[in-house]
């Protein structure tokens, strides 16, 4: 069983900065694979980036490439984004989610991840 709790969202302006946290416990962290996706209403949860265990390979939507940074400090069990030059289209619900053995080609698919947290709101206004 992995818990996972997301914190910093809220509201922001376009152009200016966010970084999500997400804190994890349960399994060994640097096991997992770790990824956010996100929500906006009425749509369908996409993902945004995702980075492996071990934190050498991460990967991105393109739509945030360039913009959105995802890192993880395992020894503080947690995975970050750091979102720039933020647009309002950005606005969504972000999700965490957690996952082990995810193939190459499968990082950026939802039903790849076991665990999910509950999700933050970021608003980006115009």
């Amino acid at each position: 069983q992995v818990q996972l709790v997301e914190s910093g969202g809220g509201l922001e302006q376009a152009g200016g900065s966010l970084r999500l946290s997400c804190a994890a416990s349960g399994r060994t962290f640097s096991s997992e694979t770790m990824a956010w996706f996100r929500q906006a209403p009425g749509k369908e949860r996409d993902f945004v980036a995702a980075i492996r265990g071990s934190g050498s390979n991460t990967y991105y939507a393109d739509s945030v490439k360039g913009r959105f940074t995802i890192s993880r400090d395992n020894a503080k069990n947690t995975v970050y984004l750091q979102m720039n030059s933020l647009k309002p289209e950005d606005t969504a619900v972000y999700y965490c989610a957690a996952g082990i053995g995810i193939a190459y080609y499968g990082f950026n698919r939802r039903t790849s991840y076991e665990y999910w947290g509950q999700g933050t709101q970021v608003t980006v206004s115009s």
